[in-house]
């Protein structure tokens, strides 16, 4: 893979109706740590918990210097999520631990702002990034995983054609506790984009 075709692949802006995603910049952090903040409650519930230091403007510009090394090695797709006629910010998407070779798979996360749930906006940007998987990057296997209790991220992901596998337990330590999840996966013959 060249310099150009590697930076094309992991740094891309992608664009899925009603959606934009693309890598978050420095000048992202107001909005970021405004929409983390005011859906901290929301949040919380489904991820590892953040320590205050955590959603500081310097953790985040750490954030964006690891997110810039796993792109430039083919490692990894952070991508901020943003509505397409505002350009408001929305929440996040994630594509990690991509595995070449006989593999060729990688582990999708996302997250929304508590006030943009249910309004297709993660549908949509999930499969931006699935296509953009399957269809750029060439990989083979999409794996992502949800708490049981989490009705609204397994919609999302059988909306967008994961089936469930199985349950992993204790898979993640979420706010504090280890908490078994929901394990789901696409695979590139299932077909890249769902209605």
């Amino acid at each position: 893979m060249t310099k150009t075709n590697s930076q094309t692949l992991f740094d891309p802006v992608l664009v899925h109706d009603p959606v934009v995603l693309r890598s978050a910049k420095v000048s992202d952090y107001p909005a970021w740590h405004a929409l983390r903040e005011q859906s901290r409650e929301h949040l919380t519930r489904w991820e590892e918990k953040w320590a205050p230091h955590q959603a500081t403007l310097s953790s985040f510009k750490r954030r964006l210097r690891s997110y810039e090394r796993d792109r430039k090695r083919g490692g990894g797709l952070s991508l901020l999520i943003f509505r397409q006629s505002d350009d408001t910010l929305l929440g996040g998407v994630t594509l990690t631990n991509i595995r070449y070779g006989a593999s060729r798979s990688g582990l999708m996360g996302y997250w929304l702002g508590e006030k943009f749930t249910g309004r297709g906006y993660a549908t949509a940007a999930v499969n931006a990034v699935i296509h953009h998987a399957f269809e750029k990057i060439d990989l083979n296997r999409i794996v992502a995983a949800c708490q049981p209790e989490n009705g609204a991220s397994q919609k999302l992901l059988e909306n967008c054609g994961f089936s469930q596998e199985g349950i992993a337990r204790n898979y993640l330590k979420i706010n504090g506790e280890w908490r078994d999840h929901l394990i789901y996966s696409k695979i590139a013959s299932d077909g890249s984009l769902q209605d």
